[in-house]
């Protein structure tokens, strides 16, 4: 868990990126899961506190045929935002880069986004 600040989502991305070379995930599959990432907590970032302070909650599973990434935070929920004029592009994106993506409500409130990744995609 970290702060929600800017600066943060860097390194959450970075431990994410040093994760996926540890567990010896091809440069391509690291290279998703540090731009799904770093989408999913821009949004948090962005759009999850009202008041500007607020965590982000990330969770790492690895798994024989990939690992998953669950990034949480316990702000104001799905919904629109004050801050953009429609929906961005960040969640089908995280889509297109996840083999399979979940959202939904987190347990605390705010929202729970759990993305996996496979360990051999070439």
């Amino acid at each position: 868990m970290v702060p929600a600040h800017p600066q943060n989502v860097a390194l959450v991305r970075r431990m994410l990126e040093c994760v996926g070379d540890t567990l010896g995930m091809p440069d391509r599959v690291v290279s998703d899961v540090r731009l799904a990432v770093t989408e999913a907590c821009t949004n948090v970032v962005r759009h999850a506190y009202e008041e500007g302070e607020g965590t982000i909650d990330v969770v790492v599973r690895p798994r024989a045929e990939g690992f998953e990434v669950v990034i949480s935070d316990e702000g104001r929920g799905m919904g629109t935002s004050p801050d953009s004029e429609g929906p961005g592009l960040g969640l089908p994106l995280i889509s297109a880069l996840a083999d399979s993506v979940e959202l939904g409500p987190g347990r605390h409130g705010g929202s729970r986004l759990a993305m996996t990744f496979p360990m051999g995609r070439a």
